[in-house]
């Protein structure tokens, strides 16, 4: 990591999310929910489709944040809110989620990294923040 400042960009992440990786996120948490893997389901409970699963979206906006600080026990504290799916079709390409972040605050040695997390031109996921060791 270079000198970091207010206004420092982090390198931004774009990310296809497919239905294997929903399929194997939920092998790993646990989660079989079927609006995750039926669009039947997923149509029926009034969902556009299959979504991802709102962790995993977390955790890959999380994967902006460690890749940037370049070691992940640098992360003191990371929260976010779910504020739309991230919707995966039944093909090969899946879902294209965009991630950007810009450091918002120093104090002390810790960045305030706000994080910006987008499917489909809009944000899904808000208040979403990391507070990381920098010095």
């Amino acid at each position: 990591m270079s000198t970091v400042e207010v206004g420092t960009e982090l390198p931004p992440l774009s990310l296809h999310v497919t239905r294997a990786d929903l399929v194997r996120y939920a092998g790993a948490s646990g989660d079989f929910n079927p609006i995750h893997w039926s669009d039947r389901v997923a149509t029926s409970v009034g969902l556009p489709g299959v979504i991802a699963h709102g962790m995993l979206t977390m955790a890959l906006a999380g994967r902006l944040v460690t890749a940037w600080a370049g070691d992940p026990a640098a992360v003191r504290s990371y929260g976010v809110r779910f504020t739309r799916p991230v919707v995966v079709p039944d093909d090969d390409t899946g879902a294209l989620v965009e991630l950007s972040g810009k450091v918002t605050k120093l104090d002390g040695g810790i960045a305030t990294v706000a994080i910006t997390a987008s499917f489909d031109g809009r944000t899904v996921l808000g208040k979403a923040v990391a507070e990381v060791a920098v010095g």
